[in-house]
């Protein structure tokens, strides 16, 4: 299992601007064979699916493709792919579609450690049929969400949990199996964001016990649209509003419009470079995007022990992303200073890491930071060591600077 992080890199138009990229849990930067997909399939011909004509069957051709590449990628079947224009726009849709099952009295569990887009469609779905919300609390002091925390707040009208596999915020991951195991204990769906997750670790739909799992191909190097996956099986209970003359075929049904098949040409691009990123590997493409995410796990692993061994002889900093099992995202706060200012001061130096809650509202109150949050430094496939070490003098020069009067 090898790592080259040089040739990864080399992949990446947008890093010869010079930034060095911390971004990337706000969406990843992207390699030249997504790009030049993109480029392909809008320069040959397209049109609404079909078989007759070339644009037709190319269109055909996208869509089949883009669907088994992601369930490569999830291990998951690919006649329960649903694309979307967003993760959000996904869970808002299923949110209604599920509503229509639930009665007064019904339950649903929601987490305070989610971004709010796996907290307000399902909150807002409940209102309004009726359904009671209950919510699970993460610690605060170790950002640990538990099993026991969720099982906590299951009963037996609960028909419905909505958990994240992995925080955007502070990278928390939670024991998902053992949530599903007891969620379904209870009789309940289990709806899995993994949007964040999915960058960094090989998911695995099954093991997971994810009865529904919502992903973002622009957080794992791709172009910005939202993939849902359910068992076709699950999908076929399911009636959500649409056009008379739409489709009732499952996974079609669940998707409005005409699908953005340049968007699908650059994910299926994206899965199959995530798969070369252990050049070594050898095998059908879910058994080299394993052997490729254990090399980026390594990599990123060894990057985040970098960072928290330079953070930790910084004194001012309080970092807040504490969870055993974590991402390779830290979010801090800096004692005496805003990190608006931080961030700004790292910007200048062409280092990107933001400062925000990041729509993780819920967690970012949790921690006790309000809707403020915090500085987010997250690590992508291409992120170096030189990239940290920049980021480290970036932020200990920014101490060295007096803080503004308030």
């Amino acid at each position: 299992m090898t790592y080259d992080i040089t040739a990864v890199r080399a992949q990446f138009p947008a890093l010869k601007a010079g930034s060095a990229h911390f971004d990337g849990p706000g969406g990843t930067q992207t390699p030249l064979p997504v790009i030049e997909a993109i480029s392909d399939a809008l320069a040959n011909p397209l049109a609404n699916r079909g078989h007759l004509t070339a644009g037709e069957r190319n269109a055909e051709a996208l869509v089949r493709s883009a669907r088994q590449a992601m369930a490569d990628l999830l291990g998951a079947d690919p006649g329960g792919i649903v694309f979307g224009r967003s993760a959000t726009a996904l869970i808002y849709d299923f949110s209604r579609t599920l509503a229509k099952t639930w009665s007064p009295g019904d339950e649903v569990v929601v987490s305070r450690l989610d971004h709010d887009s796996n907290i307000r469609p399902w909150v807002q779905a409940a209102e309004a049929a009726g359904a009671t919300v209950r919510w699970a609390d993460f610690d605060p002091a170790t950002g640990e969400l538990t099993p026991d925390d969720i099982s906590a707040q299951l009963g037996d009208r609960t028909r419905l949990v909505a958990v994240t596999a992995a925080s955007n915020l502070i990278g928390t991951r939670p024991d998902i199996p053992e949530i599903s195991r007891r969620a379904h204990a209870a009789g309940a769906l289990l709806h899995v964001d993994g949007v964040h997750y999915a960058a960094h670790a090989h998911v695995d739909v099954r093991r997971l016990g994810a009865d529904f799992f919502v992903c973002s191909p622009y957080k794992f190097l791709g172009p910005h649209l939202g993939v849902l996956a359910g068992s076709p099986e699950l999908l076929e209970t399911l009636t959500p509003d649409k056009l008379l003359p739409s489709t009732n075929a499952v996974p079609e049904r669940f998707e409005f419009g005409t699908l953005p098949y340049e968007f699908l040409a650059g994910t299926r691009a994206a899965v199959d470079f995530l798969a070369t990123l252990d050049p070594g590997a050898e095998g059908s493409r879910r058994e080299r995007l394993a052997s490729s995410f254990a090399a980026l796990e390594e990599h990123e692993a060894t990057l985040r022990g970098r960072i928290d061994e330079g953070l930790a002889a910084l004194d001012p900093i309080t970092v807040h992303s504490r969870a055993a099992n974590r991402t390779p995202t830290v979010l801090l706060t800096i004692d005496g200073h805003d990190t608006t200012d931080a961030y700004r001061c790292l910007a200048s130096r062409g280092v990107d890491a933001p400062s925000g809650s990041f729509y993780a509202v819920e967690a970012s109150r949790r921690l006790g930071l309000g809707d403020t949050g915090g500085l987010r430094i997250g690590l992508a496939p291409y992120t170096s060591t030189e990239d940290v070490d920049r980021l480290l003098e970036a932020l200990s020069d920014f101490l060295r600077t007096p803080a503004p009067r308030g």
